[in-house]
């Protein structure tokens, strides 16, 4: 399988490496204000990029018929208009907040933990997220995804905010830490006692696997998709 790397940092090298090794060729790499490209020699791509260019990737890719998967947060303002042209040209495309089995393991932990916290009051949620200095947005987007999930399923929270409280709002704190792994936990807590999950990542290693999973799923398929679908669940 020939792939392209649109976004070429730290995850799109390890994203290399690993479609090397499961015997695929890399045969584009596309790093900051590269823009003029030729993106049909390659059968998928992979959208690591950053937010002001994912759309533009994103959109190219499926103006020429080429399957692409991004893992890019921070433009989600523009997601909507993706799924669009998806569909109007047929395309393939998977956006995923996250490509780490792992945390998508914990992504649906979550949403079973806040259908039972549904019901019982007295326990209220809130996030903390930590990542690199380099990370450049925030929250993250697997801290969104975790909030929507709790959102989805629990009758006491209707949305989320950064670093602020209030009645059925779920307070994300996000901090910046140079050198750290990527670290989300969702706490319940109650006068009685504090429930915490957390995923840590210990390297870039698992996102970038999930994310050449999800380029060998994605080809010769027509549609918009999420991760449940390549890992079949739900």
């Amino acid at each position: 399988m020939n792939i392209a790397l649109l976004g070429y940092g730290k995850m799109g090298k390890t994203i290399e490496q690993i479609a090397i090794k499961r015997g695929h060729k890399v045969v584009l790499t596309i790093d900051k204000g590269d823009t003029n490209y030729d993106i049909t020699k390659a059968d998928v791509a992979i959208d690591f990029s950053i937010p002001t260019v994912a759309y533009s990737n994103i959109a190219n890719c499926i103006d020429n018929n080429v399957p692409v998967i991004s893992g890019t947060t921070g433009w989600l303002d523009k997601y909507e208009d993706a799924v669009a042209l998806c569909q109007e040209k047929k395309g393939a495309f998977i956006y995923a907040s996250n490509f780490s089995l792992g945390v998508n393991i914990f992504f649906e932990l979550n949403k079973t933990l806040a259908k039972m916290m549904s019901a019982l009051k007295q326990y209220n949620v809130s996030m903390e997220e930590i990542h690199h200095t380099q990370k450049l947005d925030a929250p993250s987007g697997t801290a969104i995804t975790l909030a929507d999930g709790v959102i989805e399923n629990h009758d006491g929270y209707k949305n989320w905010k950064l670093e602020e409280s209030g009645e059925q709002t779920i307070p994300i704190a996000a901090k910046r830490i140079a050198d750290v792994p990527g670290t989300h936990t969702v706490t319940y807590e109650s006068e009685v006692d504090t429930i915490n999950i957390e995923h840590i990542a210990h390297t870039r290693q698992g996102f970038a696997l999930g994310a050449v999973v999800a380029a060998e799923w994605i080809v010769g398929k027509s549609g918009v998709f999420s991760m449940n679908d390549v890992l079949n669940i739900g």
